[in-house]
């Protein structure tokens, strides 16, 4: 089974995306859905996808679940619940009680936006955290480099938790990376807790100007850190249609996969997603 491991639904005239507000965005400002995204999985040989949460609001994790349940391809939801609140167990009981919640796969929350560089080792979100992996469900990390310090202490505070790094933090291509990415991207993958989504790549590159040669090194990179069991594909779809079709995302990934070996290939696009998240599917 071939798996997109990150995309999104979202509809802005039904509810508020702060992070969309920005001009260059105004592309993708407008509703997304499971119809929208089947033609396209349909056309580039991808069975099933994970939905990733978009906005801080239970409302949206439970409409997940919901499209989940009511969308056979949606094979697992990564949602928002408050790392912070006390009763997030219970929160999570709940959530898992409802028509999808079987499909509640992990958490996540837009860390890379908090103004604290060490709002995942505040107590508060650690005790969230622990909450998170008491219900066998994984986290994602969303965290740029300035974050990536936190993250690395975290995933070392929990070894038994499952720990997935969305776009591969984000490294910034359009500047020619950095050293200091490289580095932390190194020290996290020695945490064997932690994989790696290879995703939301060439929205960090020049919209206008990227291919897959350009991508190439920060592929190599964290297929060197994280090795071909750890690394997994997800398209960021619709984010990724500032830069460049779904089509076009995929084949820049698996231009750069085909420079990494043949096994590469198949652990990323679905392999390494059932065991990050467990998935129960074939």
């Amino acid at each position: 089974m071939a798996i997109d491991a990150h995309q999104h639904f979202w509809d802005p005239a039904r509810a508020d995306y702060p992070w969309m507000e920005a001009s260059e965005l105004e592309p993708i400002r407008r509703a997304f859905g499971p119809a929208d995204l089947a033609p396209l999985l349909r056309a580039n040989g991808i069975d099933a996808s994970i939905v990733v949460q978009c906005r801080s609001s239970l409302e949206e994790t439970e409409e997940f679940l919901r499209v989940a349940h009511a969308t056979p391809s949606v094979i697992g939801v990564v949602g928002w619940a408050d790392l912070t609140d006390a009763a997030l167990g219970d929160t999570l009981d709940r959530l898992r009680g409802l028509p999808g919640g079987a499909r509640l796969v992990g958490i996540r929350h837009q860390v890379h936006d908090e103004a604290d560089p060490d709002w995942l080792l505040r107590a508060d979100v650690q005790r969230g955290l622990a909450a998170v992996f008491a219900r066998d469900l994984a986290y994602d990390f969303l965290v740029r480099t300035r974050e990536l310090p936190a993250a690395i202490a975290t995933a070392k505070a929990f070894p038994q938790a499952r720990f997935v790094l969305d776009h591969a933090a984000k490294p910034p291509i359009a500047d020619g990376g950095s050293a200091e990415w490289s580095d932390r991207i190194a020290s996290l993958a020695a945490c064997d807790n932690v994989w790696c989504k290879v995703s939301g790549l060439a929205t960090e590159a020049k919209w206008t100007d990227w291919d897959a040669e350009r991508l190439f090194p920060f592929v190599a990179h964290v297929a060197k850190c994280f090795g071909e069991d750890r690394l997994i594909f997800g398209s960021d779809w619709p984010v990724c249609l500032l830069a460049g079709s779904y089509g076009e995302i995929k084949n820049a990934l698996e231009a750069c996969l085909a420079k990494l070996g043949a096994s590469t290939r198949e652990k990323v696009f679905g392999v390494n997603a059932k065991r990050a998240y467990r998935l129960a599917v074939g």
